[in-house]
């Protein structure tokens, strides 16, 4: 299929990008690097008015160190941040799973921020945001408010994004002290969307467990520093809370087994 038609126009800057979404409101989408958006507007999933490319927008394409937290751009690409010399010191966990995500031609165009508010529950940036408890925020004519992940998820490509504003920044924080850090996932192939995607992250006083690619968006769960069978049976706890679907990719119970056999393993991997 083709595209709905569409006025296409190219934002020099921020200001002009909320400028043009207060003007057009709901009508209008986000263009940045175009890897989530181009599918649904081909298949007519989306049908907007308008589409407001960023991707030019300078005052948006950055990846810095601000107040202990990797904070990036809506313009910047996965590609970017994943080649920062400092990434796996500064942020292992994503580190760890930008390989993952989908091929290198895809990260080369595709933005962090684009896959952020596109809110797959498969995908590896919101799963990673999720775990180290990153904020998103959000920009509009009227100003500024920063959201929690667990906020802004809000369902299977929902998020907390009202008409008007832009995904401006994500940030993720960076590495804790004496913690250590574990991605895994399972697709049919390489590239592919996972089935099942997991980030661990261990501590002194602590287990934390991300599970991606089950619920309607990213999942985590906190418990002490367990071991064995009080860590298996918590385990399977969480595997039936996601409440897995089957569909034409894995079955419900395949599902449920990868976050119980897997959380188990790369738990034990963060331990080492």
């Amino acid at each position: 299929m083709k595209p709905a038609a569409f006025d296409y126009i190219r934002a020099d800057s921020a200001q002009e990008t909320v400028d043009l979404l207060a003007r057009h409101g709901d009508e209008a989408k986000i263009l940045a690097g175009g890897q989530s958006l181009m599918a649904m507007l081909n298949i007519r999933l989306a049908q907007p008015k308008m589409l407001v490319d960023i991707s030019r927008c300078t005052d948006l394409d950055y990846a810095r160190i601000e107040n202990g937290k990797l904070a990036v751009g809506a313009a910047a690409t996965q590609a970017s941040v994943e080649n920062r010399p400092a990434l796996a010191g500064e942020v292992p966990l994503l580190a760890l799973a930008f390989p993952s995500i989908s091929h290198f031609q895809v990260r080369n165009r595709g933005t962090v921020c684009g896959s952020v508010a596109h809110a797959d529950p498969s995908a590896e940036l919101p799963l990673c945001l999720t775990a180290l408890q990153g904020e998103v925020v959000l920009r509009s004519k009227a100003g500024r408010r920063v959201l929690k992940a667990d906020e802004f998820f809000q369902g299977m490509l929902m998020t907390a994004v009202r008409p008007g504003e832009i995904v401006e920044e994500v940030r993720y924080p960076l590495r804790r002290a004496g913690a250590r850090y574990a991605f895994e996932e399972v697709s049919t192939r390489h590239g592919d969307f996972a089935i099942v995607a997991l980030a661990a992250v261990v501590d002194a006083d602590a287990i934390e467990l991300t599970v991606g690619g089950v619920a309607d968006r990213p999942q985590r769960r906190r418990w002490p520093r367990l071991a064995g069978a009080e860590l298996e049976g918590e385990l399977n706890d969480f595997a039936w809370e996601l409440e897995a679907q089957g569909d034409t990719h894995a079955s419900a119970a395949y599902r449920r087994h990868l976050v119980r056999e897997l959380g188990r393993k790369l738990i034990a991997k963060a331990r080492i």
